[in-house]
């Protein structure tokens, strides 16, 4: 959330704070800006949401969603960074860093590269607080040896490859809430999670994601939360 940037504003914040139990807050440099960030901790604040970082790229014109050459110190500062800025507006709120889930294809990179993921692990440990990943990747194996709290994700709105990577596209499409209560379903039933390619994955999960941005995530979200058994 908190993807608005300047006058352009997107997103499905406001409608689904009601419906989600924590979100990741983007801090400015792949999307973002700080009256944006200042709006959403308020108002995430207000509903009891948990919230989190959510460091990019610095890349406002892909959105984040193009890989860049960094080295493990520029991931670290870059994250460090952002993850800063946004504990500031936290602590006028009266709220605290929940977690870190970085954005877009900085998440794609740390989940295949142990010595960036570090990095981004360092951070976490530094504000004490989980991050959010993909299980069974440098996100899970880093943070088992750094000895950070880590928290697996599903994904209801982005389809996996066979080798249980994310197909992250450059602008979101409308996902089926149904589709998205059926992969959460089948997935608690007996941990699978079909590939694009008919692969069967085994996905373990501790939190479902949803993003914000794409036109009917609130929808999506309300089936996510059904499939779930929440009230």
């Amino acid at each position: 959330m908190g993807e608005s940037l300047g006058l352009h504003s997107f997103g499905n914040d406001l409608a689904l704070l009601d419906t989600v139990d924590a979100i990741n807050v983007a801090c400015g440099f792949h999307s973002g800006d700080p009256d944006t960030m200042a709006d959403t901790v308020a108002a995430a604040h207000e509903k009891g949401v948990l919230i989190g970082a959510h460091p990019g790229l610095p890349d406002l014109v892909g959105f984040g969603r193009r890989e860049m050459k960094l080295t493990p110190q520029e991931v670290e500062h870059l994250i460090l960074y952002q993850v800063g800025a946004l504990t500031a507006f936290l602590k006028r709120a009266g709220a605290s860093l929940n977690h870190i889930k970085p954005h877009g294809s900085l998440y794609g990179m740390l989940a295949r590269d142990a010595e960036l993921m570090r990095s981004a692990a360092r951070v976490a440990r530094l504000f004490g607080v989980p991050v959010y990943g993909i299980a069974g990747t440098a996100h899970q194996s880093v943070c088992e040896e750094l000895g950070v709290p880590f928290v697996a994700e599903l994904y209801v709105d982005l389809n996996y490859g066979p080798a249980g990577e994310l197909l992250i596209q450059r602008r979101p499409e409308p996902t089926d809430p149904a589709a998205a209560g059926r992969r959460v379903a089948r997935a608690l039933a007996d941990g699978h999670v079909e590939a694009s390619d008919g692969t069967l994955l085994t996905i373990p999960f501790d939190s479902v994601c949803v993003h914000s941005d794409a036109p009917n995530s609130p929808e999506v979200a309300a089936a996510v939360r059904s499939a779930l058994g929440a009230p």
